[in-house]
């Protein structure tokens, strides 16, 4: 767990110990319970700030706050999957590309359209016109702390499914992440999952269906990579996160038109 938070965020974990190597090529086991620390944060954030600010000034705060958190690890990941899938044609060409750190057109684009629809999601949720109290407050906030381990739980499925593309050598991060045993799988869904499904039991079961939007984004996601990269990179794994995550506010905005 230390291991996953000193390699998924960039706040000073490694003052607690020094990990192993083999620590560090387990740490997508342990990626959904850092969601809950990233997911909270953003949360408490929003949550303060929704009350000084308008709804769209407190999410980019919160946005903000995982930035800050997580060094923008998994934005980098999605600039570089759009620029490498957008602009080569070969495996070779999308890795050559994925490696570069200059970021192209389709990065800029995928990032800004990310950002705009990530806010867009949240300012026009409908309680906002009905409600703007602590409650409909609050449960922004809680679906904002139960999407991000959700989706990062289930974005793992890459690593499940596919061989790396790389080798160690040549990954940017120069790990390669371990396969996953059965105990190994339980312990990530079980970090994906109780989030949502607390919330689904105080809130409204009908917040169930959002799992449904990063298994979907996850599976196509996963045979895209399949079909052009043979297998998946820490970029792949980043870029799947936030589309899901994504995704998982779409319908959560679907569920709350009927609350």
């Amino acid at each position: 767990m230390l291991a996953a938070l000193m390699f998924f965020t960039r706040l000073p974990w490694w003052r607690l110990g020094s990990p192993s190597k083999k620590d560090f090529q387990r740490v997508v086991v342990y990626f959904s319970w850092v969601g809950w620390f990233t997911g909270l944060v953003m949360a408490l954030v929003f949550f303060l700030s929704a009350y000084i600010f308008p709804v769209w000034v407190a999410i980019i705060f919160a946005l903000i706050a995982r930035l800050i958190m997580t060094g923008c690890l998994h934005e980098d990941g999605l600039a570089d999957f759009f620029d490498g899938f957008g602009g080569g044609v070969t495996k070779e060409r999308i890795l050559e590309i994925m490696k570069d750190s200059h970021i192209g057109t389709y990065g800029v684009i995928a990032l800004i359209m990310y950002f705009m629809l990530f806010v867009a999601m949240i300012e026009s949720n409908p309680l906002f016109d009905v409600f703007y109290d602590w409650q409909s407050i609050g449960y922004i906030a809680l679906c904002l702390f139960a999407c991000d381990p959700l989706s990062k739980g289930i974005a793992i499925n890459g690593v499940l499914l596919l061989p790396y593309a790389r080798n160690e050598e040549t990954a940017k991060s120069k790990i390669v992440y371990d396969a996953l045993s059965v105990g190994d799988r339980l312990i990530s869904l079980s970090g994906a999952l109780l989030p949502l499904l607390v919330l689904s039991i105080f809130v409204s079961p009908f917040l169930l269906l959002v799992a449904i939007a990063p298994i979907v984004t996850t599976a196509l996601l996963v045979s895209l990579m399949k079909r052009r990269l043979q297998g998946y990179t820490g970029d792949c794994c980043g870029a799947t996160f936030l589309m899901s995550e994504l995704a998982s506010q779409i319908v959560v905005l679907m569920v709350s038109c009927h609350l």
